[in-house]
């Protein structure tokens, strides 16, 4: 793997996670560069994917003491998801990629022990969707 993805990969991840960071501008140079479109969207939403995994293992497992003590997570971003995820179930987990409230609702998902299979598929299918759209819209605007 070249270093370019492997940064793209690492920045995803990064991404999401309680980090406040965006992995977009990195996928779009990525096209930029000519690299596959589709590999570059895999490889974003693979790095992407993980990161929301490791922050519902966070949710899921310890919760009250990282989320308060560790990551500080604000009270209000914290009741926002906490209302998104009670209002849209888990569904609200296809919007996971929003900045703001995308990383509080995994770890909700997390809180509430959501089954995992379950959340993989609204997670994957929800970033898979949002890179897929970036990467074909900078691809048509550049070519």
């Amino acid at each position: 793997m070249e270093y370019s993805l492997l940064s793209l990969f690492l920045l995803s991840f990064a991404a999401s996670t309680i980090l406040p960071l965006g992995s977009e501008w990195y996928l779009a140079l990525e096209i930029s560069r000519n690299k596959p479109l589709i590999t570059v969207v895999f490889i974003a939403t693979a790095g992407n994917y993980l990161g929301a995994l490791t922050t519902y293992i966070i949710g899921r497992l310890g919760a009250t003491f990282l989320i308060t003590n560790v990551l500080r997570v604000k009270q209000e971003r914290a009741e926002k998801s906490m209302h998104l995820y009670q209002k849209y179930g888990v569904w609200s987990l296809l919007f996971s990629w929003l900045p703001v409230v995308g990383d509080p609702l995994v770890l909700v998902a997390g809180v509430y022990k959501t089954n995992l299979i379950l959340f993989t598929f609204l997670t994957l299918l929800g970033k898979f969707i949002r890179y897929f759209i970036v990467a074909t819209t900078v691809s048509m605007t550049i070519n």
